[in-house]
C-alpha cells in the first residue's frame, strides 16, 4: 500500500439545507493527511471547506477548547471538533460528523442554541451579592465551599451535555445539565443571596435526571454534571436543617434589575406540580430527623460520593521498549477504560515518548490551555500550533505563553514492557 493511500480518510459529514428543507442527508469526502496525531476534526472541516465544498457550514471561534462553539456529534460521540484529533479513530474508520442532538439545525453541522440559553437564564445564571460589599471577597482555593464545585466552575456552555442527555428529549421543560451545573455552583455560594429563589427554578428539573452519566462522560472539560445535579438533590433534603438566618430573603431594592425581574416571576407563577421543596421538608418531619439523615447520607454516599471519591492510578501498556528507536521521538495512543462514578468510559490519550540513555515519557497536552502539542522533527521542539507555544526537548518552555514546562508522566518497565502510569 502507498502511503498516500495509506494517509488518506473518509469523512461522512451532515448536510441540511433550510432553503430545501427534509430531513438532511450524510455526504461522502475523502482527504489525504499528512499527521492525524495533529490534525484535529476542525482542521479537517477548514480543509474540506476550502478545498473541495465552500458551501459546507460549520461554527467556530478559539480553537483551542475554550469558546465552545464547535461542538458536534463526532462518530456517535459528542464533543469539541477543536479538540477532537484525527488519530483517535482507527486508521479503517469512516469518521461521521452531526450537528448535536435536541436542537434545531440551522445548516449543515451549525445548531440553533437559543433553547439551551433559555435554559440557561431560566436557573437563574448570575450571582447576586447577599451582603453590600465595599471590597472583594476572598476566596481561599482550600475552602469548603471551593472545593465542592471544583471543576463545576470551568463550563463553557458547548452544549454537548445536553445533546447527549436522553432526558432532555422527553422534558420539554427539563432545564439540562449545564443550566443545572451552574446553578449548583451559585446554590453552594453562601455569599449569593438567590438561595430560595433559585433552588425553586432547579429542583424539578433535577428530578428528571435518571443518572446516566451520559453527560458526565462527553464533557470536554471533564466536568461532571451528574454530580452537580445530585448534589442539588442533596441539598434540598437537607434544607428544613438549614439555617435560615445566614441566607435571609433579599429586599426587593436591593437585587440587580435582572434578579429583581426573576424574583418576581417566581412569586408569580402558579405550577400546578407538588413542591418538592415542600414535600421533602414534610417528609424529613415525619420521619424524623434521624431518619432524613441517614437517607440524606445514602444519597451523598450513592451519587456524590463516587464522583468525588479519589481513583487508584492505572499502569497502561505503551508496548515494548524496543519499539522505541533511541535519540527518537515518538508518539503513542494509550487505550485505557476509566471509572467515572458509576459508568465506564474509553479513553485515547496521546503521550509522547523519548527514548535516550534513559526514557522520558511527556503528557501531550500543553499546559497553557490544554490543546495538543506535536514533535517536529525538523525544529527540534514541540509545538503547539494554536497558539504559538513551544517546547524544548527537555519539556522546558522555548516561547509562547505556555506557563510551564511539559509535564512528565510517571512510568516503568516490566518485562520489557514501557507501563505509564494514568490517574
Amino acid at each position: 500500500m502507498s502511503s498516500e493511500q495509506r494517509n488518506k480518510r473518509e469523512f461522512e459529514i451532515y448536510r441540511y439545507d433550510p432553503t430545501q428543507g427534509g430531513e438532511g442527508r450524510f455526504d461522502r469526502y475523502e482527504l489525504q493527511i499528512a499527521d492525524e496525531t495533529c490534525t484535529t476534526i476542525l482542521d479537517v472541516l477548514i480543509r474540506l471547506q476550502k478545498e473541495q465544498d465552500p458551501t459546507l457550514s460549520f461554527r467556530y471561534a478559539c480553537r483551542v477548547n475554550m469558546c465552545g462553539s464547535c461542538g458536534m456529534v463526532i462518530n456517535g460521540r459528542e464533543g469539541l471538533a477543536c479538540k477532537t484529533n484525527v488519530s483517535d479513530f482507527p486508521g479503517n474508520q469512516t469518521i461521521s460528523v452531526r450537528p448535536l442532538n435536541h436542537f434545531p439545525v440551522v445548516k449543515d453541522l451549525v445548531v440553533d442554541m437559543d433553547p439551551f440559553f433559555k435554559s440557561y437564564e431560566s436557573c437563574l445564571p448570575f450571582f447576586d451579592p447577599r451582603d453590600f460589599r465595599e471590597e472583594p471577597s476572598i476566596i481561599r482555593p482550600d475552602s469548603v465551599e471551593r472545593q465542592a464545585i471544583g471543576l463545576s466552575t470551568e463550563c463553557i456552555a458547548c452544549g454537548c451535555c445536553v445533546s447527549s442527555c436522553t432526558m432532555a428529549n422527553y422534558h420539554k421543560d427539563y432545564a439540562g445539565p449545564a443550566p443545572l451545573n451552574r446553578a449548583f455552583t451559585l446554590l453552594m455560594d453562601s455569599r449569593d443571596g438567590l438561595y430560595d429563589q433559585r433552588m425553586d427554578r432547579v429542583l424539578a428539573s433535577c428530578y428528571s435526571c435518571r443518572t446516566e452519566f451520559n453527560c458526565t462522560e462527553v464533557c470536554p472539560k471533564e466536568i461532571s454534571c451528574t454530580r452537580a445535579i445530585k448534589y442539588i438533590q442533596r441539598l434540598a433534603m437537607r434544607e428544613p436543617f438549614r439555617d435560615r438566618k445566614r441566607m435571609p430573603e433579599p429586599a426587593a431594592e436591593d437585587l440587580a434589575e435582572p434578579a429583581r425581574i426573576a424574583v418576581a416571576a417566581a412569586k408569580t407563577s402558579k405550577d400546578p406540580e407538588m413542591n418538592r421543596r415542600r414535600f421533602l421538608a414534610r417528609l424529613t418531619a415525619g420521619i424524623g430527623a434521624a431518619s432524613s439523615l441517614l437517607v440524606g447520607g445514602v444519597l451523598s454516599s450513592a451519587f456524590v460520593g463516587p464522583a468525588l471519591r479519589s481513583k487508584p492510578p492505572q499502569w497502561i501498556s505503551a508496548g515494548p521498549v524496543d519499539r522505541f528507536p533511541v535519540g527518537e521521538m515518538a508518539t503513542v495512543r494509550l487505550n485505557f477504560e476509566a471509572v467515572n462514578g458509576f459508568y465506564t468510559q474509553e479513553l485515547v490519550k496521546p503521550i509522547l515518548v523519548l527514548r535516550q540513555n534513559d526514557v522520558v515519557v511527556y503528557s501531550s497536552t500543553c499546559t497553557h490551555l490544554g490543546c495538543t502539542v506535536r514533535w517536529d522533527a525538523g525544529q527540534r521542539l514541540f509545538l503547539c500550533a494554536c497558539h504559538g507555544g513551544a517546547f524544548n526537548l527537555d519539556g522546558s518552555v522555548k516561547s509562547g505563553p505556555p506557563p510551564r514546562p511539559l509535564d512528565r508522566l510517571a512510568f516503568r518497565i516490566d518485562h520489557g514492557n514501557l507501563l505509564v502510569k494514568m490517574v
